[in-house]
């Protein structure tokens, strides 16, 4: 059976300056109708730095849609669609670590929450770390630090590393070490 929803209409309801939000009437498998609303985003990528020694490099950072400070992997949006995933996973491991890679591996993509999102995570793994300075934007106020792979991965097990992305990226790095 083809699952596939054929968009009817759709209606842009809120154009904000990360998100835009629409509402969709689709033709189901079926041939019913029903409504759609998600979000619409450029796309992201986040980055398992590994260091030499086995540690990933990790942040603090407040999250205010959950209201606590989570850690993190470092990541970012994409500046436009167009954007080159490897390009945006570069400049972010720079601004936010101050780090360098020698080899950035594509390790696969993450979609966080697909009925109402559609934000893509492209995911990379670092590798020959170099550290020089950061560069945060304005808006960013984080520190970073680093921890054996080992212990994330308990970390993550244990639910103290809550971040979906930082988990699945985390116990991806871990599986490939394997």
């Amino acid at each position: 059976m083809d699952f596939t929803e054929k968009t009817k209409d759709s209606e842009l309801i809120y154009d904000g300056v990360v998100l835009h939000a629409y509402r969709d009437t689709v033709v189901l498998p079926d041939g019913g109708e029903s409504v759609r609303e998600y979000v619409r985003h450029n796309g992201a990528v986040c980055i398992v730095p590994l260091t030499d020694d086995g540690h990933v490099v990790l942040e603090k950072q407040y999250r205010y849609a959950v209201g606590r400070e989570l850690t993190e992997i470092p990541a970012g949006k994409l500046d436009s669609p167009d954007e080159e995933p490897l390009a945006a996973a570069v400049r972010e491991l720079k601004e936010e670590t101050g780090a360098t890679a020698r080899e950035m591996e594509y390790i696969g993509d993450y979609f966080g929450s697909p009925a109402i999102m559609g934000e893509k995570i492209s995911m990379f793994v670092a590798r020959g770390l170099t550290f020089g300075e950061r560069d945060l934007d304005d808006d960013e106020f984080l520190d970073f630090f680093e921890m054996p792979l080992e212990e994330a991965v308990e970390a993550v097990l244990k639910g103290e590393i809550t971040d979906g992305k930082t988990q699945a990226g985390i116990l991806r790095a871990a599986m490939m070490k394997k």
